[in-house]
């Protein structure tokens, strides 16, 4: 399911740039910018309050912060899980 949503962010991000860039019909995909401005700014946010999580990224810190921007919670959360596993020993 993750890979399907990662696909849907990316598939985003790549419709509004196409449409911005002026290679979409007029009349088709008109709400694309929108719609990944709203994905960039709601990952900002993501990546402000969760940073902790973030950190928990065994790359590069830029790396994580990208994907973050990228693809929100699911990137982070899946850290965030991993973390509280090996604080409880499990």
């Amino acid at each position: 399911m993750n890979l399907v949503l990662r696909g849907l962010c990316l598939f985003a991000y790549v419709t509004a740039s196409a449409k911005l860039a002026g290679l979409l019909p007029e009349g088709q995909f008109e709400h694309a910018p929108i719609v990944a401005g709203v994905l960039l700014g709601l990952h900002l946010l993501e990546l402000i309050v969760m940073f902790r999580h973030v950190r928990l990224y065994k790359g590069p810190l830029a790396v994580s912060i990208i994907l973050t921007l990228l693809f929100g919670l699911l990137h982070w959360k899946p850290l965030a899980d991993a973390g509280a596993r090996a604080e409880t020993g499990a």
